[in-house]
This record gives C-alpha cells, structure tokens and sequence, in this order.
C-alpha cells in the first residue's frame, strides 16, 4: 500500500482483485451476500461486462454501503445547456486539423458543466467506439453536492492544467498534471480542484475495457508495469442526521447514450464502507513509463510507446489506444530521428500536457490538440524536417519538459460542430508547404 496524506491511500496493481475496508470488519466473510450483512450494510455488485465472459477478463466488484445506490429520485433530462454531442451527430472532415489550446470559459461551471465533445466514432447502444471530449472546471463539484457516473463508456482522463481531487465510491485519488486516470464504466464519482481552475483531455472507450498491451518480444518487462498503477483504499462519507440536521440533497448526473440525465437522492453515493474485487478505477504516474526504443537505426512505430490498450475482436486491431512521447534518449544511427511522414488506417488524435512536441516544434502548444484522420497524411512541418536532416547524430535526450500523447484508433472519427468552428487553426496545412522538391537522381 502506498499512501501521500491521509486522505489518498491507495493499493498497487493493474487488474488485480482488491479487498478494502474504512471499518475492520466490514466485509463479509466466505460470501457475497449473507442474509444480514456486517454492520447492518447493503451488498451491491457492480458488474463491468456480462456475467459469462472468459473468467480472465471478468471484472465485477462487491460494495457494502450504508444505503443502496438505487436510493434515488427519477433520472429526468439534464436542464443546463451542454456540448457533450451524440456520436450520430459528428460531422465528416477529412483535412488535417489542429487545435489552439481550448481556453476555460470564465463563467462558473464544475468538471461536469466543462465536458466538451471534440471527435469520435460508433455508439455507446452498440457496445463499439470511441470518443474524445475536452474538460475545463474552475469549480469543485462537491460545492454543490453533484457527483456524475457515465452509463455509455470508461474514462480515462489526462489532466494538463491543474490537479483533479477525485472522490470515487471506491475512495479517494489525486491526479496530477502528467498522471491520468481511469474511471470505468456505471462509477459514481466528483471532481474537485484542489489548486485552481483544471483543463485536460479525456478518451471515452464504449466497448472492451482498457489493458496493458502484450509485450510480445520485449518480453516481460516494459513500457507500463502493473505494479505502478494505484487503486483507492476504500473511504466513505458519514454524515449525520437528526431532525433538526436532515440529510443533505445530493444530485446525481447520468450520462446515458450521449445525453444527460439527472436525480437527486438523501444520501452520499459515497456511503461504501468496503469493497473486493477488480472493477475498481485507478491511476498511474506516465514519469514511470519505461520506454522502449530503436538504439541501432531507423524510427520505430509509436505503439511501441502504448500505455494502454483497449483491443477490438480483431487481433492486433485496437479501438484506442492511449500513446505517450515521454522524455527519453534518442540515439540512432544514420535515421532521420522525428516521425516519418505517414499515411495511417487509424484515426490520431494528439495532445500536449507540457513543453514541445519533437514533430511540431510551432503551433502545437500544451492545451490544444490535432487530429489526422484515416490516410490523411501527416508529419514534420517544414522547419522540423529540414533541421533534422542537417543534425549532428549525436546522443540527444527528449528534455523532460517535453510529454505528449496519442489517442489512436481504428475507427473513423467524425468532428463535433463545435470542434469544426471553434479553436481551429486555419494555418496548419502551410506548415508542410515549404517542403521542396530536393530530388536528383546522381546524387
């Protein structure tokens, strides 16, 4: 178990089926559901595919709570103006797109009010696809009494501007600028913003959940290990109530085939007093990432920089995957060492958390984003490619102020009405129109 403050407890390991209790004694023991619970709690599973999956990729969980999350007023249409979208209702663009950095509105607005949907394809109905959405939050949720749970996809979530101060039915998590985090699927959780206004990125999955890619030849060591993600230790609110102190309202928020929906309920959703099991959300420090590269020739393919995968029916063909550009050596011999100019069958989209991407050295600044859809091509602009092929081959390091990543993809992305008028930068196709014609066929 590692611990920073009290508040933030957390167990180590990807997948791994946890036990967790705020009160000794909590769980039951030898059994899911006995007749009387400990305490006088609710047992309640939370199941995160079909009860009849291969047992290696079952993920439920059991919670015991003072009162069962069904507790709860009728979900009625959500009244605030959103710009989360429908994935019907994405638009065709096939150029290649850049962002600026998506400001946070002034107005008053939480992690909720702040979703925005940028890109995506497929639908939650069927189970298949995948979504890209923006948040900005200068408010906490817990000011309010809101906590939100997403019935249509997982979440993983990539702070760039700001820690998020996460409180989960499972306990607490902090997430740092250059961490990220993992929400699945039907969890209830509120975000707080411990040190100011937050901006960040966030990839939705509909379908399988996300796992550590296969190391094939690399063998057993590599890129993300298990031991290094983190899972909360299970906390739970206690509020108590009298006549004259009745318990509070709190507004729960569903986001349910790309629409929201919300309910009000007398008690916290945070009320489990203990869990086991391994549909439990998590996080991970991406500094802990051991990248693995090319140290003889050529530029390697960026999948071998995947953090985490989220694979289809298709072997080797995966709905996302969440790709880092760390901070690390470059040492290639007789290469042209940024990437290689590409035409791809997957939809990328980009962005930065800090510093400079080493592709984009202009323009692609941390906040913003980019997407290159399906053979569209891409690649270094103009300035980038033409210092590289001057360079001295000499040991370099990707400074550690440098963190980019990718949200990849085998589906085609449509574009939000929003994303296809606001922030766009209309420049961003010149940025390859100084690349000349340098054949000569003696040379």
């Amino acid at each position: 178990m590692q611990q920073t403050l009290a508040k933030y407890q957390y167990q180590s390991g990807f997948g791994n089926t946890f036990e967790s209790e705020a009160l000794k004694g909590a769980l039951p023991k030898g059994q899911n559901t006995p007749q009387n619970c400990p305490m006088g709690l609710y047992a309640e599973q939370l199941s995160g595919n079909a009860f009849t999956v291969p047992r290696h990729t079952q993920q439920r969980s059991w919670l015991y709570r003072t009162r069962p999350s069904v507790c709860h007023t009728p979900l009625v249409p959500y009244s605030k103006d959103t710009l989360l979208v429908d994935v019907n209702h994405l638009n065709a663009n096939p150029n290649q797109l850049r962002w600026k950095p998506f400001p946070i509105p002034e107005r008053s607005h939480d992690f909720v009010d702040g979703l925005v949907t940028i890109c995506g394809s497929g639908h939650p109905s069927v189970r298949h696809g995948v979504v890209v959405h923006i948040y900005t939050a200068n408010k906490d949720m817990s000011t309010e009494r809101r906590s939100f749970y997403n019935s249509d996809g997982d979440f993983l979530i990539v702070p760039q501007q700001g820690t998020l101060d996460i409180q989960t039915e499972f306990g607490y998590m902090e997430v740092r600028s250059g961490e990220i985090c993992v929400i699945q699927r039907g969890i209830c959780f509120s975000v707080n913003i411990p040190d100011g206004p937050s901006r960040g990125y966030i990839l939705e999955i509909f379908g399988s959940h996300f796992r550590l890619p296969d190391l094939g030849p690399i063998g057993a060591n590599g890129l993300a290990n298990p031991r290094d993600f983190l899972s909360p230790v299970a906390a739970y609110d206690a509020e108590p109530t009298t006549p004259i102190n009745p318990p509070p309202t709190f507004t729960k928020i569903n986001k349910f085939l790309g629409k929201l929906f919300s309910a009000t309920q007398n008690s916290s959703p945070y009320n489990v007093v203990g869990y086991h099991g391994n549909y439990v959300p998590y996080k991970y420090d991406l500094a802990l990432f051991c990248a693995v590269n090319s140290v003889t020739y050529d530029h390697l393919d960026p999948s071998i920089f995947t953090v985490l995968t989220a694979p289809t029916n298709e072997p080797g063909v995966a709905a996302a995957d969440f790709v880092i550009f760390p901070p690390r050596w470059l040492v290639q011999e007789n290469t042209f060492r940024p990437p290689y100019y590409h035409r791809n069958c997957m939809s990328e989209f980009m962005g930065l958390i800090r510093g400079v991407y080493e592709a984009k050295k202009e323009g692609f600044l941390p906040g913003g984003g980019s997407l290159h859809s399906c053979m569209t091509p891409h690649g270094p602009d103009t300035d980038t490619f033409n210092a590289a092929i001057k360079a001295e081959l000499k040991p370099a390091k990707i400074p550690d102020v440098a963190l980019a990543f990718m949200f990849e993809s085998s589906l085609i992305f449509g574009i939000s009405d929003y994303a296809n008028k606001n922030f766009i930068d209309d420049d961003y196709w010149k940025c390859w129109q100084g690349l000349q014609d340098n054949f000569n066929k003696s040379s």
